[in-house]
């Protein structure tokens, strides 16, 4: 007994010390913000709660387009042809901004309006938000993070909320039991849960990363956590998440770190696959109390995406889903990272594991398929075509997009990607032509980079199958946000980075996925908005480079000058 008390007490002991020091720690960072000029973090989102309050009434307007920004959410209204939008960040290289605005987009009549409410979550960004067409539709949200203006001070949400579409009201969920603080997590709804998988917390002292799951339960309002059996994915955030039709969730990808040594971390981009899904021994789980989760780790085959961070992921209809874009990060040297951001384009077939490259045929290529449609429908007898109805044209465009995205060619515009799935020691300089793309060589991972270059208002880059033709497609970016409603795939935003260049994107682009010819710009790159101020700091890094070469240069010439004036002189004057 006497042992277990001592336990005790050193546990309590250990409690007291990690306080104290974690108030020594914040007033540390209080005092710190204060000789900056910048309020305590959970201050200056209180100012943001207040200003909302003074909204009298709940507005809807007719607005310009959201600002540029990334790590927002971007939702297919439930019933509507319309898209949501809520929250993101903005970084100008000198201050950060946050953002709590809802904007609404209407794919008809191609307009954005602004909804104003008085009761608005806090800003945020690298939140998550799932759309449910119960009580007239509703947008979900949860966690999140708000960043100080100077990045000096971090806050990471745990609150969940809910805006009833039809009301325009938001709601704040007191639910117990929930995820902890976080932002980076994925959410999805699946039957009749909410499931909330990973993310991460850095309060600037320390940081964690999560794997653990959260349910949900729309009816009970009430949060679980769940341990499933099975091999577990390692902590992460910033992966992706597809929703099955069977109710399962596949988790592909992802970021995390580890702490080395002392102001030093070593980071994993994760590129392994998992599915959870209930497990199937229980016969039918959905009606018994206490159910389990299973994860089962997912052997990929294909054409697979190099390993990224920041990629865009949007889900399909038959077990498939799009990626977009991303970042790769490179070892410039032993301290620093070069980041390429990536805008390359693939399909994953969410029961098989299995990826494809896709590519854009161009217009011609469609209008050529349509015009050949046309004539078989003529041939076919006018008898043939009063028989077809609004079923047929939907059935029409759904074969269109099953069509294209299982016959789509590689960039090479010679090998399919089920081919080269058969072939796999074929070179992959043979099947890009621009971005990094990765095939497997007996377990062996292969990297290559294209050589293109591309702007960040967007490249008008020419196809190999259509060497005549333009082809758009959105610049390469990373923290993007993608959606797709009725066929079409949405892309709005994002960050292009060059080198310690961010440059936050607000352009916006949509691509019919039936056709498969190109992007369309819905919104243009704007260079007047895309704002970058060096910091003193890389000023200064810039002026002390500036000052080594010319020295360095100085040495050559005196070099020169001692040893070969003569030979210097003739070849001048031989030129």
């Amino acid at each position: 007994m006497g042992k277990k008390k001592d336990k005790a007490k050193k546990l309590k002991g250990a409690d007291k010390t990690a306080m104290k020091t974690d108030r020594k720690v914040n007033k540390k960072i209080k005092k710190e913000m204060t000789e900056k000029g910048e309020d305590d973090i959970e201050q200056l989102i209180a100012n943001f709660v207040e200003q909302d309050k003074k909204r009298a009434q709940i507005t809807e307007e007719i607005a310009e387009p959201p600002s540029p920004r990334c790590n927002m959410s971007l939702t297919p209204h439930p019933e509507n042809d319309e898209l949501l939008m809520f929250g993101g960040e903005f970084f100008n290289g000198n201050k950060t901004f946050m953002y709590n605005d809802l904007y609404v987009y209407s794919i008809k009549h191609d307009e954005w309006r602004l909804v104003k409410t008085p009761l608005v979550p806090p800003p945020r960004c690298s939140h998550q938000a799932v759309a449910m067409q119960q009580e007239g539709g509703q947008l979900w949200i949860f966690g999140g993070e708000f960043a100080s203006p100077t990045q000096s001070q971090f806050y990471h949400y745990k609150d969940l909320w809910v805006y009833h579409i039809s009301k325009k009201q938001w709601e704040k969920i007191n639910a117990h039991g929930g995820p902890s603080s976080r932002s980076g997590h994925r959410m999805l709804a699946s039957r009749k849960e909410l499931v909330v998988f990973g993310g991460f917390h850095d309060n600037i002292r320390n940081y964690k990363y999560f794997n653990d799951v959260y349910v949900f339960n729309f009816e009970t309002y009430m949060w679980t956590r769940v341990e499933p059996s099975g091999p577990q994915p390692a902590p992460r955030s910033g992966h992706q998440m597809a929703v099955l039709t069977d109710g399962r969730l596949l988790v592909y990808g992802g970021y995390s770190k580890v702490p080395v040594k002392k102001d030093a971390d070593k980071g994993t981009v994760h590129s392994d696959m998992f599915i959870l899904g209930l497990d199937a021994k229980q016969g039918d789980p959905v009606k018994q109390k206490g159910e389990r989760w299973k994860w089962t780790l997912v052997k990929q085959c294909g054409v697979r995406p190099t390993p990224r961070c920041g990629f865009s992921l949007a889900t399909l209809p038959n077990n498939r889903a799009v990626v977009f874009g991303g970042v790769l990060d490179t070892e410039e040297d032993d301290e620093e990272l070069l980041g390429t951001c990536l805008n390359d384009f693939y399909q994953l077939d969410l029961i098989k594991g299995k990826w494809q490259d896709l590519e854009l045929k161009g217009k011609r290529s469609f209008e050529k398929k349509a015009r050949r449609r046309k004539k078989d429908k003529e041939e076919g007898g006018d008898d043939a075509m009063e028989e077809e109805g609004d079923d047929d044209a939907g059935e029409e465009e759904k074969e269109d997009l099953e069509d294209n995205l299982n016959e789509l060619k590689l960039k090479d515009g010679s090998t399919t990607a089920s081919e080269l799935a058969e072939h796999p020691t074929q070179s992959v300089n043979d099947v890009s032509m621009h971005g990094p793309q990765t095939v497997y060589d007996d377990g062996v991972f292969k990297v290559s980079m294209g050589a293109a270059s591309h702007s960040a208002l967007g490249d008008h880059l020419t196809s190999p199958t259509t060497s005549t033709e333009q082809i758009v497609r959105p610049s390469p970016r990373m923290n993007a946000s993608m959606a797709f409603k009725r066929g079409i795939l949405y892309l709005y935003g994002g960050v292009s980075e060059e080198k310690e260049k961010e440059t936050t994107l607000s352009d916006f682009y949509s691509i019919d996925l039936r056709r498969m010819d190109e992007w369309r710009t819905i919104i243009a790159g704007d260079p007047s908005k895309m704002e970058w101020i060096e910091s003193s700091e890389s000023e200064s890094e810039e002026e002390e480079e500036k000052e080594e070469e010319a020295g360095e240069d100085n040495r050559e010439d005196d070099s020169n000058e001692d040893g070969n004036g003569d030979d210097d002189e003739v070849g001048a004057c031989s030129g």
